[in-house]
């Protein structure tokens, strides 16, 4: 890894063996993303000057590390497969307590004002992740998480890498802020994930579900996206809500969110600024959270993947047309489509083909796929060393078109990471209308 020195790695596991040999059942919405990436998303820290010595820091962040896997025990675990006679195969998460990997490293001269100041993310922040290139579906080799803990000149970065038909994104950060607290000394943790997933979302249908086994040995992770530059933008929450009210009073509603006509905003520059034929179908990807919206409602602390993903599809000569407001509200209608019954449809016709995603496929058919969220609590982790100062996300499932969503530091914004082609990501910066929403954070 360049600038990157590796110190030590090594297996962390729970303190306890008290869920061992206990079985974990995949659901739908797990297996839908079996052939594609982890989670890999990060922290950014001011090491602060009473910091322990390293060898002592390391200790205390593994100690926290085993202690917090008491509560997360599956992540300790591994995935594993049964093939059946009709050429199918099935998958569940063994929890057997094999460990999670723990990787301690250091860049070297480089400093937080190497990652936060260049206008592109420098690609040596995709060297702060372990397990990069490692697919889902390999976990019954490799840990469903792995922490790497990299120091810098003047900071610390903590980047999770975290097996994606494991959990969602809002497990992940459950994950993570557990850890700090239990880092900081708690002996319980506020947000205790709910295990039980299989019963939750399908009631007494038995498992398993079973995929094709041509599915797992046909699939290649070959695919290589063409080189892309990522960038952080930022909207301030005053320049969000001037994007909601101007999106609301085209429409002639009240109903469109603030996030709604964010991504009706970049929807909108993406398409201006991307040479593609004036009558050509256009297809942003959404993912629809299940928590809330199943009834009953899954606990908040459900520890799996519970969404769905939805379409929208617009020609471009719509979205080129029409307003802000015509496009925020066809998202608008999209989301608000996913009622109960119609969530309680999907989740049974996935049951009988899950269809898993790859990578690839999404890159071919859509035109920005949107991952993460605003609502994550992405700036409450604190292992005692204050704050995080930025968020950064790791190499897993980039292609062009590639759309991340986070918090921003100040309440009520958002930092939204783009991974484009280099041209398209200049005329974004080029375009006008785009950046008038954006505001640049002075160094």
């Amino acid at each position: 890894m360049e600038n990157i020195r590796l110190l030590s790695t090594s297996m962390v596991q729970a303190t306890t063996d008290k869920v061992k040999d206990v079985r974990i059942e995949l659901t739908q919405c797990d297996l839908k993303l079996l052939l594609v990436g982890a989670i890999q998303k990060g922290l950014l820290f001011i090491k602060p000057k009473s910091l322990e010595d390293q060898n002592s820091l390391i200790h205390h962040l593994k100690t926290s590390l085993s202690r917090t896997l008491d509560f997360f025990n599956p992540l300790a675990g591994r995935l594993a497969t049964v093939e059946h006679d009709d050429n199918t195969v099935s998958f569940f998460i063994d929890c057997n307590n094999a460990g999670a990997q723990f990787v301690h490293a250091a860049a070297d001269g480089v400093t937080m004002a190497d990652i936060l100041h260049p206008v592109y993310v420098p690609p040596i922040v995709h060297s702060f992740f372990p397990l990069n290139g490692v697919l889902n579906y390999e976990a019954v080799s490799k840990p469903l998480l792995a922490v790497q803990v990299t120091e810098l000149a003047d900071g610390i970065f903590v980047g999770c890498t975290m097996n994606h038909a494991a959990v969602d994104g809002t497990s992940f950060w459950n994950f993570f802020n557990s850890w700090s607290e239990i880092h900081r000394g708690l002996d319980q943790i506020s947000n205790t994930p709910v295990l039980e997933r299989w019963s939750l979302l399908n009631g007494s249908i038995s498992p398993p579900i079973r995929l094709p086994l041509s599915i797992i040995n046909n699939c290649s992770d070959a695919f290589i996206p063409t080189p892309l530059l990522e960038r952080v933008f930022h909207f301030t929450k005053g320049k969000i809500a001037m994007l909601k009210a101007k999106a609301n009073a085209e429409a002639a509603s009240t109903s469109i969110s603030s996030l709604q006509s964010l991504l009706a905003h970049i929807w909108r520059a993406t398409t201006r600024t991307r040479l593609v034929e004036h009558d050509k179908e256009t297809d942003l990807l959404l993912l629809i959270g299940l928590r809330t919206r199943l009834q009953p409602p899954l606990p908040g602390s459900y520890c799996g993947n519970a969404v769905v993903t939805g379409i929208v599809s617009l020609r471009t000569g719509e979205i080129l047309e029409h307003g802000l407001g015509f496009v925020a509200l066809e998202i608008n209608k999209v989301v608000s489509s996913y009622t109960k019954n119609k969530l309680k449809d999907a989740l049974e016709s996935s049951l009988k083909n899950p269809g898993p995603l790859t990578v690839a496929g999404i890159a071919c058919n859509i035109s920005l796929a949107i991952s993460s969220s605003p609502r994550h609590n992405v700036y409450g982790p604190d292992f005692g060393w204050g704050r995080a100062v930025a968020v950064r996300s790791g190499s897993a499932n980039k292609f062009d078109g590639k759309v991340t969503l986070f918090p921003g530091l100040e309440e009520g914004s958002m930092d939204i990471e783009f991974s484009v082609l280099p041209e398209t990501l200049k005329a974004l910066e080029n375009d006008l209308e785009f950046m008038d929403a954006v505001t640049i954070i002075s160094s």
